[in-house]
């Protein structure tokens, strides 16, 4: 199977901090939390360590230790970061053939602060990542692929995300988008358009409640304020807007996928196949980082679902790589080969 991924490639600089050495905040009236830092202080960090990371290079990887023959379609700097970029495709055999070069942005780079709930704070340069032209995306870079995986496009690059389906239609892949948060609160509109060439659209509980407003207004008012007092019921809630779960799946099914998928972290996660709704809780991890666990879920979830692996086996296992992954300071090094994710479910 011929896999494509779409997207960012960066250069992740991740600090550890113990938890009694930099002061957190939360909010007593909201879920939001701050880590403090205090001008002019050194930190000590537990390590500062350099990954290769960004959705279409932690996607990739998974995707090739799952058996699939992968290509990675991102856009680097002419610096030495992407010499680690390069790298890092080498080092997992992935075909480089569609990466691009921008003279004249740097190659990504993230800074991510992570303490206390490991859930890292993250300074981002987009850089190149932003910078996607039209030839860069060019129709024979789709062809032949029996997956292509879109995950978030920033920037001028968010702009072609509309073309990128088409194309990817087109070729006859399964697609699989997952985009981020800006992508879907600044270009909602262009998304849903585009939704009727995605067969699979996946994102998290918060990017799922922040689309609420603006798919209400695509799909019909009615119906859009849920009841109260039923616990069992999921409910986004936003802006007055009550939704539940269950009224998502189906307003975005109305627009073009076939399935559906919400992850909400240590609650489990949710996908809707035509529909039926299942659900796969959330595999019990000793917590390092949390930073990639999205991709690696979403991934896997995509892959097990071309390889026409049974819905609630794919979940299962989807959430089991994801729990690897947070055993890890970084995105990639806890991904597993398909033989040892089977393994580890068993």
């Amino acid at each position: 199977m011929k896999a494509l991924t779409v997207g960012s490639a960066t250069v992740d600089i991740i600090a550890t901090i113990a938890s009694e050495d930099i002061e957190r905040m939360t909010l007593q009236n909201s879920d939001t939390a701050f880590l403090l830092l205090q001008p002019g202080r050194k930190v000590d960090a537990k390590s500062i360590t350099t990954h290769t990371g960004g959705g279409a290079i932690n996607a990739a990887v998974s995707l090739k230790r799952l058996g699939f023959d992968v290509s990675s379609l991102v856009k680097v700097g002419d610096d030495h970061n992407a010499e680690k970029v390069m790298d890092c495709l080498e080092d997992e055999d992935i075909d480089p053939s569609a990466v691009s070069v921008c003279p004249t942005e740097a190659t990504a780079v993230s800074v991510m602060i992570a303490a206390h709930d490991k859930n890292a704070a993250i300074f981002t340069h987009r850089g190149a990542n932003g910078f996607l032209t039209d030839a860069d995306i060019a129709e024979e870079k789709f062809a032949g692929r029996d997956l292509v995986y879109i995950t978030n496009l920033s920037n001028q690059s968010a702009e072609l995300f509309p073309t990128i389906c088409a194309r990817a239609k087109a070729a006859g892949a399964f697609i699989s988008a997952n985009p981020g948060i800006l992508q879907l609160t600044r270009r909602t509109g262009p998304l849903f358009d585009s939704l009727k060439h995605v067969d699979f659209f996946s994102c998290n509980f918060e990017e799922a409640r922040a689309l609420v407003p603006a798919l209400v207004d695509r799909t019909g008012w009615e119906r859009h304020t849920a009841p109260h007092g039923d616990r069992d019921t999921k409910v986004l809630t936003i802006e007055g807007f009550r939704v539940t779960l269950d009224d998502y799946f189906r307003r975005m099914h109305s627009l073009g996928p076939s399935h559906i998928g919400v992850t909400d972290g240590v609650n489990g996660s949710y996908l809707s196949v035509n529909g039926e709704t299942h659900f796969t809780p959330a595999v019990p991890a000793d917590v390092v980082a949390t930073a990639g666990a999205g991709d690696a879920f979403a991934s896997t979830l995509t892959a097990c679902l071309v390889l026409g692996e049974d819905t609630d086996l794919a979940m299962k296992l989807a959430a089991h790589n994801a729990a690897s992954v947070v055993g890890e300071v970084d995105a990639q090094s806890g991904l597993l080969v398909i033989e040892s994710l089977k393994a580890r479910l068993d």
